[in-house]
Order: structure tokens, then sequence, then C-alpha cells
């Protein structure tokens, strides 16, 4: 039974991602775009399943990937992301870089511009602060809060890009991607409870800070009437 639900597993999640490259592979839209255009678009479709792969590292929901061994492949699948976001953008901008301009300026007319951009740079945020986590002296809860929060906006950024750009991709099989992609997101964050636990956290401090407050005012009151 075991080996079946891992079997399960992970067949799925290599449709949810084999399913709309192939589609994208076999799409006729291909036959009037040069190698770099083509090797950029599936870059960007690489990225979006890799957005999709990372939660479900970090919740460890992968079989074998868990633990020390989930978070060390999440580590290095977001250096591939970073690596994918970067051929998608240079392979696009050598085929058209006013457009390239226009969309890193937010001036560019085609509406899913702005929000594959901030993806982009929120990427890009992320992988600098985990790489200057440690010099920064950032705690662990103050990390997991950082990197939830802005990994929210890499989420959304990511999908609504997608969605809105009619090109090489299937619409059902990338709307299926998008949605796991939504589904992980919001299971990792509700599994984890990173907010939850921040805000018993501040209780906790608020109710020693209370309880500090009224030991205090006890003794000066015992020390008045004594």
């Amino acid at each position: 039974m075991r080996w079946a639900r891992v079997t399960l597993i992970w067949a799925a999640l290599a449709a949810a991602i084999g399913v709309p490259i192939s589609a994208a592979a076999a799409s006729p839209l291909l036959e009037w775009r040069g190698p770099v255009y083509i090797l950029a678009g599936f870059a960007g479709i690489v990225a979006l399943a890799l957005v999709l792969v990372q939660p479900l590292l970090i919740g460890g929901y992968l079989p074998g990937l868990s633990g020390r061994i989930g978070r060390r492949a999440h580590l290095w699948i977001g250096g591939t992301l970073v690596v994918a976001v970067m051929i998608h953008v240079v392979g696009l901008w050598i085929t058209s870089p006013p457009d390239m301009i226009d969309a890193l300026l937010f001036a560019s007319p085609t509406p899913f511009s702005p929000f594959g951009v901030i993806a982009m740079w929120v990427i890009f945020a992320v992988a600098l602060l985990a790489a200057l986590r440690r010099r920064l002296g950032l705690r662990p809860q103050t990390w997991r809060i950082a990197h939830m929060s802005l990994a929210v906006v890499i989420v959304a950024g990511s999908v609504v890009h997608a969605m809105l750009i009619e090109g090489a991709m299937e619409t059902v099989s990338k709307v299926a991607l998008c949605a796991l992609v939504l589904a992980a997101a919001i299971k990792v964050m509700v599994d984890l409870r990173v907010w939850r636990r921040r805000a018993t956290l501040r209780g906790e401090r608020a109710l020693r800070d209370s309880e500090l407050c009224g030991i205090d005012g006890d003794k000066s009151r015992a020390r008045r009437h004594s």
C-alpha cells in the first residue's frame, strides 16, 4: 500500500509538470518562432512548474524528500528556479529588446507583463535574502515569515502572468498547473501555521510582559505599604 501511494504521488507530480510541457511542445504556434524564443518560453513553463515543486518540498509532501533532505532540495530547486527565470528573461530580451525594456519599466501594453516582472524581482529578492540570511542574523521565525510573505507574491504573480498569456501552453493543462500551484501554496501555509505561530509568539510575549508588569506593580505597592 505504501509503495502504491508513493508511486501515485510521484506519477501525479510528473503528469502535472509533463503534460503542460508536452502540450506546449505540440503547439502549432512554435512553427513561427525561433529557437531562442522557444527556449525562453519553455524556461518560463519550467519556472512555473518549479513554483509548484517548492511548497511540496518545504511541506514534506514528496516521499523520500522530507526533513533535511527536503529542505536541501528546496534550496537547490530555488537556485534552479532563478536560473530558469534568467533564461526566460534573457531569451525574450534577445528576441525583442524593446518589449523587454517596456516590461521591466512597467510600460508594456500587455496585461501579463507587470505580474511576471513583479514575480521575477521577488524571486531574485528571496534568493538574495536566503544567501545573506546568516550575515543578516535573521531568526528562524523572522525568516519563515519573510520567506512565506514573498512566496505568496511569487505564486500569485506567476499564476496571473501565466493565465493572461495566450501562447504555446494549452489552456486546460495550464489552468490545471496553475490551480495546483495555488493549492500547494495554500496547503503548506495552512499546515505549517506560520502566521498562527507568529500570533502565538506575540501573545505569549504580551502575556509575559503583563505578568512582569503585575509583579513589578505588586512589589512597588508592597514597598509603599511597608
